[in-house]
């Protein structure tokens, strides 16, 4: 069901050389992009009936508008389960405790007498907010979005879904109802890339937006890729992953359902244990088969996601190398499930989360850890964040001089512009100055008054 790289023996390789030995999903956005560029065209040249036509060609929905009406949203909550209901306004709350605390606040730094710089941040001003609707439906990406643009500051929020054919061509209540446990009322029946395209161009109903988030498909991911540059953007999220690090004190029940919990998003889902334990290995594969069985989604999403080219056991030689190939993996979700699983979570450089132990899996950080699940994905963990309130932050440098604090540092200004062959930049500070106030030796000086 799941095959084996064995890295035993020899000395593992560095960088890119390592990573390439390790498995991944084809995900390839760039040919994605040339498919949804003439969409993204149709829906900024027509808008809302660009929009439509696209709902019912992919979505098998008619709709008269895009934009979800107040009373659909309303109607929503009232008809929601209470337990349901409660455990979203539980993961709201845990949410809302975890991104609180990200906010920063405005500091300045004297540089010189005279002279500060102060850094301020700014939310972006409008958002477009992306739930995914396709296989399942997440409600919980709609917290994940929501809690931490309006814990920034966000003034003005959108969110899209797509229209769903057995909810009358609206996106599905669960999503509906999250929004109006959050206060969003600006919401939208798109999909995919036409949705990217509503928030980046703007229609007769949708403001354009300054910046989109949230997971979707290779097509919502090609949109952002296209809009990048109009549009500030997360992540180009590709399809889910989790990496287990696990030695022989891992219980092998454990790390299989972990394993399956991520491989039942989606037939290209990521699930990779890596082990210095060929016994834990062994016990693993036994373990996934009576529990692949078991689940509902085996057949079509679990069995070809472990089946498949993006997932593995990788045997390693101990924990060392096992922490040389987590990094070099980068995964979205990684687990660590061995004797010393906090501190080996130390030294881990590239993930999107890191779940510590045996009694912090991946599900509990998809709803009610307080963590975020927008993660980077595809390895982009090395350089990338998972969503948060400074996603929705800009920092602004605001710089104060007095003339006496300019005065004394304009001759390093105007060397440097005069080595970069940029005269005009020090002739900008020189005209600030009168005739003869230039002393070669110590610089500008001022005259004492």
């Amino acid at each position: 069901m799941i095959s084996r790289i064995d890295l035993r023996g020899d000395a593992l390789p560095e960088g890119a050389d390592l990573r390439d030995l390790l498995p991944r999903a084809d995900f390839d956005v760039q040919a994605a992009l040339e498919k949804v560029r003439p969409i993204c065209e149709d829906v900024h040249h027509r808008g809302t009936a660009a929009l439509i036509e696209y709902a019912e060609k992919f979505d098998g929905v008619t709709l008269e508008r895009v934009r979800v009406p107040a009373e659909a949203l309303s109607s929503a909550l009232e008809q929601l389960d209470p337990q349901v209901r409660a455990a979203l306004e539980e993961s709201i709350r845990r949410a809302r405790i975890v991104h609180r605390e990200q906010r920063r606040s405005e500091h300045t730094t004297q540089v010189v007498p005279g002279g500060s710089v102060t850094e301020r941040w700014v939310p972006v001003e409008r958002v477009g907010l992306y739930a995914p609707g396709g296989r399942s439906v997440y409600p919980s990406s709609v917290i994940m979005n929501v809690v931490p643009a309006q814990e920034a500051g966000v003034e003005s929020i959108a969110l899209a879904s797509p229209a769903q054919n057995e909810f009358g061509g609206l996106p599905h209540p669960t999503i509906l109802a999250a929004c109006a446990l959050l206060g969003i009322d600006e919401v939208y029946a798109a999909g995919g890339a036409t949705a990217v395209a509503m928030f980046a161009y703007g229609t007769d109903e949708c403001a354009p937006v300054n910046m989109v988030t949230g997971p979707g498909n290779i097509w919502v991911a090609a949109a952002k890729r296209y809009f990048t540059g109009l549009i500030g953007i997360d992540t180009e999220a590709g399809p889910t992953e989790i990496a287990v690090l696990a030695d022989d004190t891992a219980d092998p029940a454990h790390v299989a359902a972990d394993l399956i919990s991520q491989a039942e998003h989606d037939p290209l889902a990521a699930a990779v244990l890596v082990t210095d334990s060929e016994e834990l290995a062994d016990a693993v594969e036994k373990e996934l088969g009576p529990q692949v069985e078991a689940t509902k989604h085996s057949a079509d999403r679990i069995i070809p996601a472990l089946a498949g080219k993006q997932s593995s056991i990788v045997l390693v030689d101990g924990m060392e190398e096992g922490l040389k190939v987590v990094n070099a993996y980068g995964a979205e979700h990684l687990e660590i499930q061995t004797a010393d699983a906090a501190a080996l979570a130390r030294r881990v450089r590239n993930a999107g989360a890191i779940f510590v132990g045996p009694y912090a899996p991946v599900s509990l950080g998809d709803y009610c850890a307080g963590s975020n699940h927008v993660l980077p994905t595809g390895g982009c963990a090395c350089h990338s964040s998972g969503l948060s309130v400074q996603s929705f932050l800009r920092g602004i440098h605001i710089v104060d001089y007095t003339r006496e604090a300019l005065a004394d540092v304009t001759h390093h200004v105007v060397t440097l512009a005069e080595a970069e062959d940029l005269p005009a930049h020090g002739a900008a500070l020189k005209a600030r100055f009168a005739e003869g106030e230039l002393d070669q030796h110590s610089g500008w000086k001022v005259p004492t008054q």
